[in-house]
C-alpha cells in the first residue's frame, strides 16, 4: 500500500463540526419526534445492550463498515442519555465529556505527570489502584464489575481485577490443579445427583414440583460445582492470555457451520435427522470437519 491508497482522515475541525451536528439532530429528535421524546433511560437500556452486542459482533467479524455504523449507534445512545439528563437538570454531554477527560488524565499519570510506567501490565495494575482511590469511585476491588455482565466475561473481569492487587497464582501452571480439583468435585456431585433421580421424568433436566427434595438438593450442589469448574477454566484461559468469551464464540460458530452442513446434507438426500442414527450423523459431521468447516 502506498500513500495514495491511505484514506484521508478528517481534520479536528471536521470532527467537531460533525459532533455539533449530532447534538443539533438529537435536540430536534427529542423536540419533534414522538418516539424519541417518549424514551427514558429505562427504555433505552435494553436497546443499548443490543447495540453493544451488535458492535461486538462486527468487531469479531472484522467488518469495518459495520463497526463504523455500530460505533455511531453506540454514540447515539451516549447523546440520548445525556440529553435526557440535561432535560432533567442533572448533567449534559459536556459534563460527560469532562468526566471522561478528567478520568483519562488521572488514570494515566505516566503520560500527564512525571510517573513512569515500565510496561502495559504496570499501567493496568496502576489503573486499578487509582480507581480505588478516586472520589466517588469504586470502593471495593470488584465493585466495578457490573452485575448484568454476561457470566463468562464477569468471571474474567473479576479474576483480572483480583490479579491487579496481587491475588493470583504465583505460576500459571498451578491453575491446572484447581481445574482438576473442581472437575473431580463436579463429577462427584453429578454422580450423586444421578443416584437420587426417582423416575424417568428426572432422567434429564432441572427438577420440577414432582421431584424429590433429595434430588432438588443434589441438583443445586451439582449446579454450584459446575459454576466453580467453569470459573476455574476461565481463570486458566486468563492466565494463558486467552479470552474465554472469544474462544467460546468461535466454538459456537464452528458448531453452527458443521451442524448446518449436516442438516443441509441430509435435506439434499431427502433424509430426516430425527430418523438417522448417531453413527450416520457423525459420519457427515466428520466429512464437514475434513472440509475445514
Amino acid at each position: 500500500m502506498n500513500n495514495t491508497d491511505i484514506p484521508q482522515m478528517n481534520t479536528k475541525e471536521k470532527k467537531l463540526e460533525q459532533f455539533s451536528r449530532a447534538l443539533d439532530i438529537m435536540d430536534r429528535l427529542r423536540a419533534e419526534c414522538p418516539w424519541n421524546h417518549a424514551q427514558t433511560i429505562d427504555t433505552l437500556r435494553p436497546m443499548t445492550i443490543e447495540e453493544v452486542y451488535e458492535l461486538s459482533d462486527a468487531v469479531m467479524k472484522k467488518n469495518d463498515p459495520d463497526i463504523e455504523k455500530e460505533l455511531g449507534d453506540i454514540f447515539l445512545h451516549v447523546l440520548f442519555y445525556s440529553k435526557i439528563a440535561e432535560e432533567e437538570g442533572k448533567y449534559d454531554i459536556a459534563d460527560v465529556m469532562n468526566k471522561l477527560c478528567e478520568k483519562m488524565i488521572y488514570r494515566h499519570p505516566h503520560v500527564f505527570s512525571k510517573t513512569k510506567a515500565l510496561s502495559a501490565e504496570d499501567v493496568s495494575t496502576n489503573w486499578e489502584m487509582l480507581k480505588a482511590k478516586e472520589k466517588g469511585g469504586n470502593k471495593r476491588v470488584l465493585s466495578g464489575v457490573p452485575d448484568a455482565m454476561p457470566p463468562i466475561l464477569k468471571a474474567y473481569a473479576m479474576q483480572d481485577k483480583a490479579r491487579g492487587v496481587g491475588f493470583d497464582w504465583e505460576e500459571k501452571h498451578q491453575v491446572w490443579d484447581k481445574v482438576k480439583e473442581e472437575q473431580g468435585e463436579l463429577q462427584a456431585e453429578l454422580d450423586a445427583m444421578d443416584s437420587t433421580r426417582g423416575n424417568a421424568q428426572e432422567s434429564v433436566g432441572a427438577p420440577d414440583e414432582n421431584s424429590s427434595e433429595e434430588f432438588k438438593a443434589a441438583y443445586d450442589r451439582a449446579q454450584e460445582e459446575l459454576g466453580d469448574f467453569l470459573f476455574a477454566v476461565v481463570n486458566a484461559a486468563r492466565l494463558y492470555g486467552l479470552n474465554p468469551d472469544t474462544a467460546l464464540n468461535r466454538a459456537c460458530d464452528k458448531f453452527r457451520r458443521r451442524f448446518t452442513y449436516l442438516e443441509e446434507h441430509t435435506i439434499r438426500e431427502g433424509k430426516d435427522l430425527h430418523q438417522m442414527t448417531l453413527e450416520e450423523m457423525d459420519a457427515i459431521w466428520d466429512e464437514g470437519k475434513a472440509k475445514g468447516l
